[in-house]
């Protein structure tokens, strides 16, 4: 019997606990997006970026955002939007 074999064999005797594990272990943000239109999380081990006041006035305009220490927490999607928003530019 191989590895992957084994794996199997004792998975199966303890599914039930990981199954009750998976549920109570859901992702909980801590960090809400500084974005004011967007709900979401802005958490690092969910995607969430921080970006500077300057790039976020460019993309959201003077009051569309709220900063914290002098930058801007956005999450995935808000700074998947920014990104896109810069792509053409020549930063370099």
């Amino acid at each position: 019997m191989g590895f992957k074999a084994k794996a199997r064999k004792h998975r199966s005797d303890s599914d039930e606990e990981s199954e009750s594990t998976k549920k109570s272990s859901s992702k909980e943000g801590e960090i809400s997006c500084g974005i004011k239109d967007c709900a979401k999380f802005a958490d690092k081990n969910m995607g969430g970026r921080s970006l500077s006041i300057d790039n976020a006035i460019d993309t959201w305009g003077s009051s569309g955002y709220e900063a914290r220490k002098g930058r801007v927490r956005v999450c995935k999607s808000c700074y998947r939007k920014w990104k896109k928003d810069n792509k053409s530019d020549d930063m370099y």
